[in-house]
């Protein structure tokens, strides 16, 4: 699991519609330590005795009692084994103590993601340009976030290098480096201000081509998809969790 920026208690709900144990979990891992990503770390990690991966200056910045015993550091270009998928972590550009950006990969096949990112960079590139499905963020678009009702110091935050990534720049990030192979795109951590998410879905999919595009809610559980490596499978959309195949991963 990557950050839990919800209580425990709605972790579990989501997961429990979606057909999910929590006993399927195995560790989490933290991207940094603004309030939308820790929110439910320190009571999920507890209740069901998982072990933490987070970086020493954002564990420092959370002021989070997690049990010393169950937390392990992270660090840039680190790469963890959990049973069948590695987790590599790579340092991005936000205004927190020390952000990342993950992907993971099982047998090949690779999800990234990547939320809360200032700007585009070239390892950011590197690994989009490897993903055969991704959450990206598209957090804000540019018109309405100037014209909102925002004050100008947020404003500047947001858009300036180490806040988040607008519409345009996520769009360009997926028409000039999205692999062939790239089968699914979760468009996340849309504002609920300065953004739209049927502008944002048909920004996308305009130029999407066989990638399946999707807005991520912020009020509910996205629905599960399955991932594999061969690209001209067609991907059925209705399944049930319990047939799940440990050479792909799930997305949820």
């Amino acid at each position: 699991m990557v950050d839990v920026g919800l209580t425990c208690k709605e972790v579990e709900k989501r997961m429990e519609r979606l057909g999910l144990s929590v006993n399927k979990l195995k560790a989490i891992f933290i991207s940094h330590e603004h309030s939308d990503h820790i929110k439910g770390l320190a009571v999920f990690a507890k209740k069901h005795k998982l072990p933490v991966y987070i970086s020493t200056p954002t564990l420092k910045s959370s002021r989070l009692l997690l049990d010393s015993n169950n937390t392990f550091p992270l660090n840039h270009l680190q790469n963890i084994q959990i049973g069948n998928l590695k987790i590599s972590a790579f340092s991005k550009f936000h205004d927190a103590a020390d952000p990342y950006s993950f992907t993971i990969e099982c047998n090949d096949v690779r999800v990234g993601v990547f939320t809360d990112i200032g700007a585009v960079c070239d390892r950011l590139i590197m690994h989009f340009k490897n993903c055969h499905a991704a959450f990206l963020e598209a957090n804000y678009d540019t018109e309405m976030l100037q014209n909102g009702r925002y004050p100008y110091f947020l404003k500047r935050r947001i858009m300036g290098g180490h806040g988040h990534l607008s519409n345009t720049q996520a769009l360009e990030l997926f028409m000039n480096h999205k692999p062939e192979y790239m089968s699914h795109l979760l468009l996340s951590h849309l504002s609920k201000d300065n953004n739209d998410s049927e502008l944002v879905e048909s920004l996308f999919k305009s130029v999407a081509g066989s990638t399946f595009v999707k807005v991520a809610s912020r009020y509910e559980e996205t629905e599960l998809y399955y991932v594999g490596s061969n690209q001209n499978t067609t991907v059925s959309y209705t399944f049930d969790p319990s047939l799940y195949q440990p050479e792909q991963l799930n997305l949820f």
